[in-house]
């Protein structure tokens, strides 16, 4: 099961953070790579080191929030493979702040770079996944997509996560006609070059530990496993769905 050779995926933000650990865990079962970012140098780097494992690794320059610059990444995929077989959403920052203080600035920077590019970056994709009546889509949420917290003030990424949420259901009972799922990954606290500084206070550190019933933040790869079973031709009869990775947070 789960062997992903001749497989083609697509991975936004895979210059770090979660996007590369999952580039990886797909590259580990045999898929072949298109790694975008906007720091291409990084892509670069991390092609270098999926290629030394036996596949393919393409790295593209693009910005998610940019339409022409998305529409010509999936030209270009389509061009080489001539298939995208998954697609996983995963670039993404916020600005953080609360509904009193946030800014029009702040808050239309986090809807254009987690939701609005989502939808650029699916609408790209899954028009060649059509063509070929096969597809698997994975939008990397949150568990703040689904719940507050009272930890932080962030309440554009709040939102823009929940939208993700929703967006994916929508997505799923469109497609699903085409052999396209759509499903959404929520994960919690992992540690990544976004969350480190604040993860790594002592505050959090407790409120992590009061709130979460595995008692720890999210280790490298954990979230690989789910998105391997989700990009999969096994999970064909599995589409719609919103999975928390994230140590029980969202289930107290």
């Amino acid at each position: 099961m789960f062997n992903y050779k001749g497989r083609v995926v697509v991975m936004t933000g895979a210059s770090s953070g979660l996007g590369k650990q999952m580039a990886r865990g797909f590259a580990k079962q045999g898929a072949d790579l298109v790694l975008m970012a906007r720091r291409v140098e990084k892509l670069e780097e991390l092609a270098q080191e999926i290629k030394s494992m036996g596949v393919e690794a393409l790295p593209i320059k693009c910005d998610v929030t940019n339409v022409a610059e998305v529409n010509e990444a999936a030209k270009v995929v389509e061009e080489k493979f001539g298939k995208v077989d998954v697609l996983v959403n995963c670039a993404g920052s916020a600005k953080n702040n609360g509904v009193l203080n946030m800014t029009d600035e702040e808050w239309q920077f986090t809807i254009d770079t987690d939701m609005n590019s989502v939808f650029y970056v699916t609408r790209a994709f899954a028009n060649i996944m059509k063509k070929n009546s096969y597809g698997r889509i994975i939008n990397i949420a949150s568990m703040y997509g689904m719940v507050g917290n009272m930890a932080m003030d962030t309440v554009a990424y709040h939102t823009s996560k929940g939208g993700v949420i929703n967006f994916t259901r929508a997505v799923a009972a469109e497609l699903a006609k085409y052999g396209i799922t759509c499903n959404a990954i929520c994960p919690g606290y992992f540690d990544t070059e976004l969350t480190h500084d604040t993860l790594i206070t002592d505050e959090f550190k407790q409120y992590m530990k009061a709130t979460v019933p595995v008692g720890r933040y999210g280790n490298e790869g954990e979230l690989n496993a789910g998105a391997i079973f989700l990009g999969s031709e096994e999970s064909g009869y599995v589409t719609g769905i919103i999975l928390p990775i994230d140590g029980g947070y969202t289930c107290v």
